[in-house]
């Protein structure tokens, strides 16, 4: 995945016929290079309706999910695979090119304790399985790690290397996201320096998940350490306008963090494509 694109959260979180037409709608309207799709329930989508809005208009997709709390991987391994070849049969139906997200747990996951070797050999062993699976339809597998208070399994660029090295698989990639990375990284170049092996997705997410230029993450720090290695992966903007009563739960957003997705996309999209020509990433 390369260019700029944006989750389909500043429009709608119900993948269904009238929330995919309007996401691709306002995803061309703002001359996106691709879409990210939530995929939550991916047994219901119309995939090739997606697939037809999608060649129509020259977009490319990537889809991502977190895993329901019956098959996290922690503690149901077999039941976290079976999900996610589920949903990676359905984003190659849809002609995405990756499945990505919080791959290896809840939304919401915590036990109260640091994740143990058991947890941690069951997500390995999870995303082994997928990983392989994604590949034998020629996509890519992604994991994302999340800030402590969502998760308490991978948090850090370094903890989702660390685990991509413990797997060995070719196709499987790590997904940053700035929002996490400005409560987790040490500096968010670290973390961007921890995963550079690895890393072909990023979360353009202001640090209050509202208007990107808006909040306290640091932007130059963030494009010039991408610059630094040479970053070609998908640089994808996230902001949550549009969220449903169980995903605003595990995401803690309790208040509107902008007042519309015009907002979002006339203030935030610029200046990100700002920063990328500055920082020479397009």
């Amino acid at each position: 995945m390369e260019g700029f694109g944006v989750h389909t959260s500043m429009w709608t979180m119900t993948w269904d016929r009238e929330g995919a037409e309007k996401a691709v709608a306002g995803a061309v309207e703002y001359g996106m290079d691709f879409i990210e799709i939530a995929l939550l329930d991916a047994p219901s989508v119309d995939a090739k309706h997606t697939r037809d809005l999608l060649e129509k208009h020259g977009l490319r997709a990537v889809c991502s999910l977190g895993l329901p709390q019956s098959v996290w991987a922690s503690v149901n391994p077999d039941g976290a695979v079976d999900h996610l070849k589920l949903a990676l049969d359905k984003a190659r139906e849809m002609g995405a090119e990756a499945l990505s997200g919080v791959t290896y747990g809840g939304i919401g996951e915590r036990t109260g304790q640091p994740p143990t070797e058991q947890e941690l050999s069951n997500v390995a062993k999870t995303l082994e399985a997928a990983a392989r699976y994604a590949a034998d339809l020629g996509l890519g597998f992604g994991i994302e790690p999340v800030n402590r208070y969502e998760n308490h399994l991978i948090n850090t660029g370094w903890q989702a290397r660390d685990m991509i090295e413990r797997i060995g698989a070719d196709n499987i990639f790590i997904h940053l996201d700035t929002y996490h990375m400005n409560i987790e990284e040490k500096g968010a170049a670290n973390g961007i320096l921890d995963a550079r092996e690895h890393l072909r997705y990023i979360h353009l997410s202001e640090s209050d998940r509202g208007t990107p230029g808006e909040g306290c993450c640091d932007w130059d720090e963030i494009f010039a350490a991408l610059s630094a290695i040479e970053f070609k992966g998908g640089l994808a903007m996230e902001s949550f306008i549009n969220m449903p009563p169980e995903i605003a739960y595990g995401l803690s957003v309790w208040r509107p963090v902008a007042e519309s997705h015009q907002e979002v996309m006339d203030k935030g999209l610029p200046f990100l494509r700002n920063k990328a020509s500055q920082y020479r990433l397009i």
